[in-house]
């Protein structure tokens, strides 16, 4: 799986008009399931989340995660995080995992997610969402299993 974590002091995705998920202060995830993830993987990928130290302390130092701080996550579906650009103009997304799969696996990265104690809202798997966020840093991470 793969995730793109950006530190936000508040986030939100709408669908048709209507907030579906927000957050603030915490973090915004886009994540996308790759062809031959299991569940294991999105119990990892949450795992790692949930630890990444990427708030800061008292000395302002990257020395917190999300658990420290009580932060709170929204989690959008992103299967173009699978974009394949190494030939031509056009992105492929071939490795991007099936969507009745990457929709089973991105409700189990949620879950997790919330399974650590960290509350959690998403988007609409499949839908075409506009997402608002104001990025705190801003600090953008890259995680894949």
């Amino acid at each position: 799986m793969r995730a793109l974590l950006q530190r936000v002091r508040e986030a939100r995705v709408e669908v048709g008009g209507e907030i579906v998920g927000r957050t603030g202060p915490g973090l915004m995830v886009l994540v996308c399931a790759m062809r031959g993830d299991t569940g294991a993987e999105a119990e990892a990928l949450a795992g790692r989340t949930a630890k990444l130290r990427i708030f800061e302390d008292e000395a302002g130092k990257m020395n917190r995660s999300i658990l420290d701080t009580g932060g709170s996550a929204l989690v959008v579906s992103q299967f173009t995080l699978a974009a394949d650009t190494s030939r031509g103009n056009r992105p492929g997304f071939s490795t991007a995992a099936p969507p009745d799969e990457g929709r089973a696996l991105y409700e189990a990265y949620a879950e997790a997610l919330r399974g650590h104690g960290i509350a959690t809202e998403t988007g609409r798997f499949g839908a075409d969402m506009a997402v608002h966020l104001v990025n705190d840093g801003p600090v953008t991470i890259w995680l894949e299993t």
